[in-house]
Parts: C-alpha cells; sequence; structure tokens
C-alpha cells in the first residue's frame, strides 16, 4: 500500500481527484466552519443530525456538489486519541473496499491529528485493506491501493508517518508470512525471506543448518526438529544502524512452522490453526522488513530457531532426556511442550552479542490464553526497567501487554528426578512455569519474555494473523533508539564549553 502525507485544508480536500474521500468527524466539531462545499456538507449533516453519534459511525454521500470526489464518506472520531481514529478509520475503509476504490483521500485535519494518530490511522488503513491471496487465487485482491493522509501540518507529523510506513511493511510481512499454511512456510522458506532483508545495506544474515548446530550443542532445538522430513534453520539476522561497540537489542523468534504436538499428538480439531505456531518468528521477520525502511540509529539482531514438530519414527518421546547448548539436561515430559527447548537454546546463543536487552517472542502456552484471552500479550521478566519499557511501547503501540510474575517458588514445578529441569510444569500456572523455563537459559541478562499465543492470530470467520506484537516491538526499538543518543549526547554544559573553546 501506497502512502503520502499533504498539509490539507477541508477546501482543499474538496478539489483532490481521488476515488473516495474519508473524513474523520471529531466529537466536537467547530460551530463556525469556513466557507466550501465540505464544510457546508458538514454543516448540515451536524444541524440535521444525519451523522449517528459513537466512533466509528458513518454516513456515506454521492457526488456532492462541488466535491471532486465522487464518494464521501463521513465517520465519527470521538475524542479522536489514537485508539478512536484507529476504530474510526477500520469502519470507514471497510466500508469503502469496492473494486472502484483505489485511490482514498483520508482527511485528518479537522481533528488536528498528531504523530500518534496519523501512525493509528495508517495502521488501520493497512488492516482494514489487507487481503490474503498466496494460496486463494479466487480472492479479491486488496482493491484500495494508495491512501492519501491529509493532515493540519505534515511537516509536524513527517517522522511519525515515515515510522507508520516501516510499520505497516512490517505488520505486513508478518501477517503474511504467518497465513501461510505449513507446506508453503517451511524452515527453510522463512530462511529465505531472512535472506532477502540481508540484501540490504546495513544487514548481515547467516543460516545455519544441522551441521552447524550440531556443532554448536544445540541438543534441545535438534530434538524437536529430528522428527521431521523438513530440514531445520537457524536464521540469524544482524541490523547495524549504530557503532560496532554499540550493545544489540536481540529477538528471538518461535520457528515452528507447524505444531502437531508430536508424539503427544494434539487433537485433531483447530489443529489447522498450529500453522500459526510461526507467528514469533514472522513477527521478527516484520520487525527487520521494517527495519529495512525505517533505518534507526540502533543495533538489532534477530534469531529464529525454525523446524516442524511431527510424530516421526525419530521424534523424540516422552521421558527422554536431552542436552541444551547451556549443558542443563532437559526431561521431555511432553512434546507439545516443543517451542520452550528451540527457544533455550536461541536464549544461549544470544549471550554472545552481549545484549543491551533480550526479547523473545512465542506462540508459547495455552494457558497465557486462558489468563489474558485475545486483547494482551503475557508480559514476563525481572528487569523491572525492560518490563516497564515494554508495557509502556505496548501502550503508545495500541498492541498492549500484561506483566505476569515470576517468582522463584514456579519454578518447583519444573523439578525433576532424571534431569536438571523438567520441560512442563503441570497445568497451574502454565504461562508462569514456562517463562520460568526459559529464564533459566538467560543467565543475568535483561530478558524479557513475549507469550503471544492468544493475540497472534484470530480464530472463526476471521480467522488469520493479526502481525502482533510487530508494533510493540518496533515502539520499543523507536524508544531505545532515542535513548541511545540521549546517552551519546554530551551533557549542554560541556557542549558550550566546547563551542566556547572554539570562539576566537
Amino acid at each position: 500500500m501506497d502512502f503520502e502525507l499533504k498539509s490539507l485544508l477541508p477546501a482543499e480536500a474538496a478539489a483532490l481527484p481521488c476515488d473516495a474521500l474519508l473524513v474523520l468527524v471529531p466529537e466536537a466539531l467547530a460551530p463556525e466552519l469556513a466557507p466550501g462545499s465540505l464544510h457546508e456538507l458538514l454543516a448540515a449533516v451536524m444541524r440535521d443530525g444525519d451523522l449517528e453519534p459513537g466512533v466509528g459511525k458513518t454516513l456515506a454521500c454521492y457526488r456532492v456538489a462541488g466535491i471532486q470526489a465522487s464518494r464521501v464518506l463521513l465517520v465519527r472520531a470521538g475524542d479522536a486519541t489514537p485508539a478512536a481514529v484507529r476504530k474510526a478509520v477500520a469502519a470507514g475503509v471497510a466500508q469503502l473496499k469496492q473494486p472502484g476504490v483505489k485511490k482514498i483521500a483520508l482527511l485528518l485535519s479537522l481533528i488536528d491529528a498528531d504523530g500518534a494518530a496519523v501512525r493509528a490511522a495508517m495502521q488501520a488503513c493497512a488492516e482494514a485493506s489487507y487481503s490474503y491471496t498466496h494460496t486463494k487465487p479466487s480472492a479479491k485482491a486488496r482493491a484500495v491501493q494508495q491512501v492519501l493522509l491529509g493532515v493540519a501540518d505534515a511537516a509536524r507529523v513527517q517522522a511519525d508517518f515515515a515510522f507508520g510506513k516501516a510499520l505497516v511493511t512490517g505488520v505486513e510481512l508478518a501477517k503474511e508470512w504467518a497465513n501461510r499454511p505449513a507446506n508453503h512456510a517451511t524452515p527453510s522458506a522463512l530462511a529465505q525471506v531472512a535472506i532477502q532483508c540481508g540484501r540490504k545495506a546495513g544487514f548481515k544474515t547467516d543460516v545455519l543448518g544441522l551441521k552447524e548446530v550440531t556443532a554448536l550443542g544445540m541438543g534441545a532445538l535438534l530434538a524437536v526438529a529430528q522428527g521431521s522430513a523438513q530440514p531445520l534453520r537457524f536464521i540469524v539476522m544482524r541490523y547495524q544502524g549504530a557503532a560496532r561497540s554499540s550493545a544489540p537489542v536481540v529477538l528471538v523468534g518461535k520457528g515452528i512452522t507447524f505444531d502437531t504436538g508430536g508424539i503427544s499428538l494434539k487433537p485433531a480439531a483447530e489443529m489447522d490453526e498450529m500453522k500459526f505456531d510461526m507467528a514469533g518468528a514472522a513477527s521478527v521477520l516484520g520487525v527487520f522488513a521494517a527495519l529495512a525502511e525505517w533505518r534507526p540509529a540502533l543495533n538489532v539482531v534477530g534469531l529464529i530457531p525454525s523446524c516442524e514438530n511431527m510424530p516421526d519414527a525419530q521424534a523424540i518421546k516422552p521421558g527422554d532426556v536431552v542436552t541444551s547448548m547451556s549443558g542443563q539436561t532437559i526431561e521431555i515430559l511432553n512434546t507439545d511442550a516443543e517451542g520452550r527447548l528451540i527457544l533455550c537454546d536461541a536464549l544461549s546463543y544470544a549471550a554472545r552479542f552481549k545484549p543491551r536487552s533480550l526479547i523473545d517472542v512465542a506462540t508459547l502456552t495455552g494457558a497465557c490464553v486462558v489468563a489474558l484471552g485475545a486483547v494482551r500479550s503475557g508480559l514476563f521478566s525481572a528487569h523491572e526497567e525492560l518490563a516497564q519499557a515494554l508495557q509502556q511501547a505496548g501502550e503508545t503501540a495500541l498492541d498492549p501487554c500484561w506483566r505476569l510474575p515470576l517468582d522463584d517458588e514456579y519454578a518447583e514445578a519444573l523439578k525433576s528426578n532424571f534431569a536438571d529441569l523438567g520441560n512442563v510444569g503441570g497445568r497451574p500456572a502454565g504461562a508462569i512455569t514456562a517463562a520460568k523455563f526459559l529464564q533459566k537459559f538467560t543467565a543475568d541478562l535483561p530478558w524479557a519474555h513475549l507469550d503471544i499465543a492468544g493475540c497472534a492470530w484470530k480464530s472463526g470467520a476471521s480467522k488469520g494473523a493479526t502481525g502482533r506484537p510487530v508494533p510493540l516491538l518496533l515502539h520499543y526499538l523507536r524508544d531505545e533508539a532515542a535513548r541511545a543518543a540521549a546517552a551519546t549526547e554530551p551533557p549542554p554544559a560541556a557542549a558550550g564549553r566546547k563551542r566556547a573553546a572554539k570562539t576566537p
């Protein structure tokens, strides 16, 4: 989708040649409007009460005198918070999904949209118009190709607009690959996506196979992969936007491209949705696709351990004991708790980068779905500053998470008579014991775990990937880039002394 940003007053919007003009109307519209066809339309509509109150309520008008666009859609935006703007734009674009509507002008100047509202509007445009066609040729491709965002002052929101474009790119890539069926999104296919990102300047991508993973001693990843005919891949992506000496943020994405449960076979009902079990990997790929456009002054490493979990004759069995890269032994009590096994080796590998922060993203537990539903991702971290930064990023991104506890007592459930720890701790507090398992492989690193099992995809009639938590991760990286820049700037007083010293 092609976005354009422009300073645009209502009178100018009325003269725009486009297929549809989408106008966000605030809850409290100025009683005195400047002359012009659009203002006359708004005045009449508000006077007669034709536009029902409530965010997302719409009124469609056709062939309005003095307005170039044949279709005009007025949409209530309430108090014009980013959340309200997102809801309003989504409702409007959904109503404009027609074959003849390819270019939309979205007027935001009546609500005086700030940067956050602009980003929210862009996300909503992309989400409402998205169409999956890769394995469904009969599906209607996305009709809307261009969106012109009209704001009161384009210069004021230019940086947010650029960030928003990158964010949409990242979310759409994550959705696309999570939506693809497992025979079209194998570990090797994910590696190819990463390699394509790696062709950009400032990127480096390495793809490790069976030989390299064996040499590294990643026994937990190898154990899960051994039951599948699809070869495993361990993907290492590096984006360098800062000095080599600057510690990177490391993102780890669970890449189980299909999860049968292994020998601990899942029920047949809804097992097709286990193609989404690589949504964590897809989100990391999405972040790197966004980095290629956005180019922040920050170093980022992406790690994706990827394989299938299948019940082959070579598959691991309940009771087997494997040795992880860290040297800790693990008793496999349930082969359907495989995500934590491939992640634990990736977390051990991450230590070599000496990260400023380490975040793993995984559709890890059904227990997190029970706890938080589809609204918030589960957040686990013993590092207060990192946890707060991720929570704030999620709120800003409208991609929220919720912090759950990590008390040491929860780790008691992971004790094993035959290994250093078991891979499950029973049904009680299942999301927490899974996080405690991962924590044992992070040493003293500033680590956080995002369990996205509830929000990575939707079921039912609207079945499909959501692209979460790409927005959360990108907003966190944006904040980290700002923090890193602030840390390298000299204090004002010192800068002043330096300038004074240069004065003749």
